[in-house]
């Protein structure tokens, strides 16, 4: 059902760290009253799981609340928190409505805007890095990113209004309701990017590679995709949106005037 689902999913996440669980278990249950000698279910996201891990039944005497947690470290504080922060994030985090997609809690580093001069170096083809490329509500109107990879890199809402992206590299990119009016991606390599809900108004996709990519409710009003390699399915995609009108219809090889 969709409550195991989502528990299996939180376990997917924190690499089926069932030990992790079962700490988190005991040390919830040890700050409780002592009012059952069975440690309680542990909660996912802020529900009960459908499938929790097997009750631990405690062999020493419950811990009042005044007892101080001796055996709590430092870097088990740490992992206790980020699990539950993932675990969370799989309810909370919010996506656009045709996604499926789950995003992680927003960076904190405060130069994370900064790595979009930079880019991604590791994986191009696949958006594997050693870190998170997150743009998320970043301002780079008419930032010069030419040739940059930003393979992976997560721009949900950010603002590229007419950055100069020429021969950018974009695999599965996430850029959904992100702003890319005016923006130039010629010779691009557009790939596997959710652009649902993006400000696509007058972006140039010249001679740009286009597959897999995602347009549901972008606003297409005057992009430019002449001489764009277009897969066929991005092409139907396209050719699905209203607001892909007039000569941009005929770049993308639309039947019909739409």
């Amino acid at each position: 059902d969709i409550k195991s689902r989502r528990y299996n999913r939180s376990l997917d996440i924190l690499g089926t760290d069932s030990k992790l669980i079962r700490d988190l278990s005991a040390m919830l249950s040890s700050m409780s009253p002592c009012t059952s000698q069975t440690a309680h279910n542990v909660q996912i996201g802020g529900r009960m799981s459908a499938r929790p891990p097997p009750p631990i039944h405690q062999t020493a005497p419950c811990r009042r609340m005044h007892e101080p947690l001796v055996n709590l470290s430092l870097p088990r504080v740490a992992s206790w928190t980020a699990a539950l922060m993932v675990a969370a994030s799989l309810q909370a985090s919010p996506a656009h409505a045709g996604s499926n997609q789950r995003l992680p809690p927003l960076d904190s580093d405060p130069l994370r805007c900064e790595r979009a001069f930079t880019g991604n170096t590791i994986g191009q083809a696949n958006a594997v890095s050693d870190k998170i490329l997150d743009l998320r509500f970043c301002s780079f109107p008419g930032a010069e990113l030419k040739g940059k990879v930003l393979s992976g890199a997560l721009l949900l809402n950010a603002d590229l209004s007419g950055a100069q992206m020429q021969e950018v590299v974009m695999s599965k990119a996430y850029a959904v309701g992100t702003n890319f009016k005016g923006a130039d991606l010629t010779s691009s390599v557009v790939d596997r990017v959710d652009f649902d809900g993006a400000n696509l108004t007058g972006t140039k996709f010249t001679n740009a590679v286009i597959t897999g990519a995602t347009f549901k409710g972008a606003n297409l009003d005057g992009a430019s995709f002449e001489d764009a390699l277009i897969g066929s399915e991005d092409v139907r995609r396209l050719c699905a949106e209203p607001s892909l009108t007039g000569d941009s219809r005929v770049q993308v090889g639309c039947r019909g005037s739409g």
